[in-house]
């Protein structure tokens, strides 16, 4: 029997978010926001990333969720250490929203974990100080 501690499965999420004035058009209530992601595995156990959940909220309360497998098309494997970046975007209604989530990760030791991904905002330039 393996005695698993804390330490053996940690996925660190960095996100860095920027708003798309060319693709956007308020007029039609279209903000587009593109995010890039880094995925770090700080834990002891190499692990892929099978699926993703988002949830993503508008100013005006409407949710949308996503699920699907992998990220960009992949399943990244990472071992401790090792990193995965990659870039995406979403479409909401208004100038602000928010996107939280996690990552549904598989260990080489067969354990099946969640890696959150905790809210991050989407906004527009100039409307929050």
């Amino acid at each position: 029997m393996t005695l698993m501690t804390g330490d053996d499965h940690k996925i660190r999420v960095d996100v860095e978010t920027s708003y798309l004035d060319e693709q956007s058009d308020p007029r039609e209530r279209r903000y587009v926001f593109a995010y890039t992601i880094t995925i770090r595995n700080e834990g002891q156990v190499p692990a892929r990333l099978l699926t993703r959940h988002w949830v993503i909220t508008d100013a005006n309360g409407k949710v949308e969720e996503v699920r699907g497998d992998g990220v960009v098309g992949e399943q990244p494997y990472l071992k401790p250490g090792q990193g995965f970046r990659y870039s995406s975007g979403a479409v909401i209604e208004t100038p602000v929203g928010s996107m939280q989530g996690s990552y549904q990760m598989l260990g080489d030791d067969g354990a099946q974990f969640d890696a959150p991904i905790e809210p991050f905002r989407l906004a527009m330039p100039g409307i929050l100080q």
